[in-house]
């Protein structure tokens, strides 16, 4: 069976204020823009989403919002989950584990550098330095339940990103 995984790496973000928690940053007006056009790229390309899954952070919080208004998904049905904050490869994939079968596409938001790191994993033809905030990493997964994840064979279909010319 064939399922798709799709990788975000929250939009772009303001600079940390002194005294404030890198937890709390928010989206700069251009990241809200990014994020909409990268929920516009995705519809484009039919990748809609079953599931939505973010970090709880602000700035993934409200990455996954923009996205889940462009793509018609319910932003009540967002999954925030505390351990894909600046976590790495191992979490999203337990992430990925704990999805129902039900769910056939799955979409995580996070952060670098575990996006990357964890992009770069799902193919051997696939391989970026560093995600660009905002860029979109969607997989075909071929396998009966998300439990056979780190068994299955993929293959990285689609790559975006904010300034990427289409």
């Amino acid at each position: 069976m064939k399922r798709t995984l799709i990788i975000m790496r929250h939009a772009k973000t303001n600079a940390q204020e002194p005294g404030q928690l890198d937890y709390d940053r928010s989206l700069t007006g251009r990241g809200h823009r990014n994020a909409v056009d990268m929920g516009i790229r995705m519809k484009e390309k039919s990748l809609i989403p079953d599931l939505i899954i973010a970090s709880p952070a602000k700035r993934t919080r409200q990455t996954a919002e923009e996205v889940a208004g462009v793509l018609g998904y319910d932003k009540s049905k967002i999954k925030f989950v505390k351990g894909l904050y600046h976590c790495t490869p191992a979490i999203f994939e337990e992430v990925i584990y704990e999805t129902d079968d039900k769910v056939h596409t799955i979409m995580i938001i996070a952060h670098n550098p575990g996006t990357s790191d964890f992009a770069n994993q799902l193919s051997p033809v696939f391989d970026v330095d560093d995600l660009p905030t905002g860029a979109v990493v969607a997989a075909y997964v071929d396998a009966k339940h998300w439990t056979d994840f780190s068994s299955a064979g993929k293959e990285v279909f689609f790559y975006t990103y904010p300034k990427k010319e289409l």
